[in-house]
């Protein structure tokens, strides 16, 4: 099994792409069907956000370990236009493309740790892990 995998993002393809490849992870771990559903839904999520504001970014997906436990570690980055409020962008709710607003709280709320950077015309990098229970 691959421990590191890149999924390039630049159409709606690639999405796909990058969502079979961390559901075909978290199968190969071991992960639940429900937490294989969540890690996947977390990464279309991203891999769209990267598709509608930047164009084009990346998906890295990486196996991790943490004392006894295992999870999968997944960075969305792209060099896009950077998001101009961080803390607005992660509220329920909101959003600047006219959609229902899921997208980075809703990720934020399936996976156990996750974090954010983005600086004005420099891009934007979301990491999030996913324990395996």
């Amino acid at each position: 099994m691959e421990d590191d995998i890149q999924v390039l993002i630049h159409s709606d393809q690639d999405i796909v792409t990058a969502r079979q490849k961390g559901r075909a992870l978290a199968a190969a771990l071991d992960f639940s069907s429900g937490d294989a559903t969540l890690i996947a839904l977390a990464i279309s999520e991203l891999a769209r956000n990267i598709v509608t504001y930047a164009k084009a970014g990346e998906i890295r997906l990486k196996v991790i370990a943490g004392g006894s436990r295992q999870g999968i570690q997944v960075v969305a980055h792209d060099e896009g236009p950077g998001i101009d409020d961080v803390e607005q962008a992660l509220r329920d709710g909101f959003s600047t493309s006219g959609g229902m607003g899921m997208g980075l709280p809703g990720v934020r709320r399936l996976v156990d740790e996750f974090q954010i950077e983005s600086k004005q015309n420099q891009g934007t990098t979301v990491t999030f892990t996913k324990w395996k229970l």
